[in-house]
């Protein structure tokens, strides 16, 4: 179980890289890119978040993720200049930081 939750959270993020690259390198339309890389993206990430934490050493930071999970796929669903979509950010910053200070031993 806990190599495929590790196996499915490595796959979302290097979708998640691809959306970004995809963005970054405008590929299509700016519509497109704009669903992509600002939509698509947060998606990917809160998904891969959602996976992770149950996967965290220290529990006390499993509910603090899916918090950075939910603040990022919501995030992605509002309007682009919305005064709220800073949160998808938000999201993803926190979800980043507790990725790299609480990650799972390798057995």
């Amino acid at each position: 179980m806990r190599n495929n939750l590790q196996a499915a959270q490595g796959i979302l993020s290097i979708l998640a890289i691809i959306c970004i690259a995809i963005g970054w390198l405008n590929l299509f339309s700016e519509s497109v890119n704009s669903l992509i890389s600002g939509r698509l993206f947060y998606i990917l990430i809160g998904l891969s978040f959602i996976l992770q934490a149950p996967l965290l050493i220290n529990t006390k930071f499993k509910y603090p993720m899916y918090a950075a999970a939910t603040l990022c796929i919501i995030g992605a669903f509002l309007p682009l200049d919305s005064s709220f979509s800073y949160m998808k950010t938000v999201g993803l910053f926190g979800g980043v930081i507790i990725s790299f200070t609480n990650r799972s031993a390798v057995r």
